[in-house]
């Protein structure tokens, strides 16, 4: 149960300072994760001085842990806990693995953003389609485990 309780510790932390920190980028970080265009992804990294260009390359690294902690944290969470025993099959199965794979496509999503913002990025469509679809997909699991969770914690009650 420690290691539950401190993946999930850590993941919070990470979160809050990562939003902290990434804060003053305005447009914000979202924006940037749901462009599907090279036009769209130019618009706001042109909006961005160079040192918040910078500020968001440098956060990536510490995103690595932070999807390192949640993929662990909702692992954990389904596998050594009780929270889905009541729940089908599919939706314990779902549970496990929707952060694991959110982490996933996550690292992804950083590596391409981190190749994107780069000098030598080449901008083609299709690599940012990718990119805003492996980030959507991202943000779809973790919407879906919250869901999970919660109709798991409300159907005790």
């Amino acid at each position: 149960m420690d290691a539950v309780w401190f993946s999930g510790g850590l993941a919070l932390v990470l979160f809050v300072g990562l939003s902290l920190y990434l804060a003053p980028l305005k447009p914000g970080v979202l924006a940037i994760q749901l462009s599907f265009t090279p036009e769209a992804f130019a618009r706001i990294v042109a909006a961005w001085s160079p040192a918040q260009l910078a500020r968001y390359r440098r956060h990536l690294p510490i995103d690595g842990l932070l999807l390192l902690s949640y993929g662990a944290f909702g692992y954990l969470l389904a596998t050594r806990t009780n929270l889905f025993a009541g729940s089908e099959s599919w939706a314990r199965m779902l549970g496990t693995w929707a952060l694991p794979a959110a982490a996933a496509f996550d690292a992804i999503e950083n590596l391409l953003h981190g190749w994107l913002t780069g000098k030598t990025a080449l901008h083609t469509p299709v690599i940012h389609v990718v990119a805003g679809t492996v980030s959507a997909t991202k943000w779809g699991l973790v919407l879906i485990f919250g869901g999970l969770v919660a109709h798991a914690l409300l159907t005790r009650i």
